[in-house]
């Protein structure tokens, strides 16, 4: 069976779908270094890194590069780890700004350029309502490399209206191009969420629906999105975790910390 076949003989959660659609951001990547912010998002390059793109690179989120993808929960201080080779700071560094890197973000604030904030909300940027992290690494980031987001609610609170609160990194938008960038120097790849996956294939690289979570209906995403959607022609359907899928998201996380990074990890087929 194939990863593009349902699966009807294994029930799945949600959390796992979102795996699963997540996982194919990276599998036409080859040799580039994989950075998943997050459980679900560490999951799915991993998954990856075991299925479709074996060549895909991980750390240890310390300073080993790894053969083999470690569990995200079950481990002890004994656990050994599959290591090639030593990957500090400086070699993370060179990945980036080499081009040779794709992370998988979480970002408060989505807007219809691709354009997203983890900085602050609300108010002014002196005086926000709520200040978070800053912008972190995601200037650099968004102008060197290519990024994907995973979103656990899609709503209008996250797809914004207008332009992102603050704009901390990089999207398809012409009057916030840095000097000497083009439009086609962005890569944003997908956007995972809990009701659907989006790409940035639209025209002139609009937010475009791919397909909908099984039992999602179109109306439900388009009201949960605060700019205009394109969609073209009837929606797909978000294909299922194949058995084999399933069995090494297991083995990669066998105490189930993913079923508490969604509220209340809902079947991946909504009833009706």
């Amino acid at each position: 069976m194939s990863d593009l076949e349902a699966n009807d003989a294994a029930p799945y959660s949600l959390a796992e779908l979102m795996v699963v659609a997540a996982s194919r951001a990276f599998g036409a990547e080859g040799e580039v270094l994989a950075t998943g912010i997050g459980a679900l998002p560490r999951l799915a390059a991993s998954l990856s890194m075991l299925t479709d793109n074996p060549d895909l690179m991980m750390t240890d989120s310390e300073a080993w590069l790894l053969s083999t993808p470690n569990p995200i929960s079950g481990r002890s201080a004994t656990t050994a780890q599959a290591q090639e080779c030593w990957m500090g700071f400086s070699r993370i560094f060179d990945n980036v700004w080499s081009g040779r890197r794709h992370a998988m973000v979480g970002p408060t604030q989505i807007d219809r350029f691709g354009q997203a904030n983890i900085s602050a909300l609300g108010g002014n940027y002196q005086q926000p309502k709520v200040q978070m992290l800053g912008v972190r690494g995601f200037p650099g980031n968004s102008i060197s490399h290519a990024n994907s987001f995973f979103v656990p609610a899609h709503s209008k609170r996250v797809f914004v209206d207008g332009e992102c609160d603050v704009v901390a990194s990089i999207g398809y938008n012409p009057a916030r191009l840095p000097k000497g960038y083009q439009l086609d120097d962005i890569d944003i790849r997908l956007i995972i969420t809990n009701l659907c996956v989006m790409d940035f294939g639209g025209t002139d690289h609009a937010v475009r629906l791919v397909s909908l979570h099984p039992g999602v209906s179109l109306q439900e995403v388009l009201d949960n999105t605060g700019f205009e959607l394109q969609v073209d022609g009837e929606p797909a359907v978000t294909a299922a975790p194949t058995a084999e899928q399933l069995r090494l998201i297991a083995e990669l996380d066998p105490a189930n910390l993913r079923s508490r990074q969604l509220k209340d990890n809902p079947p991946g087929v909504r009833a009706a």
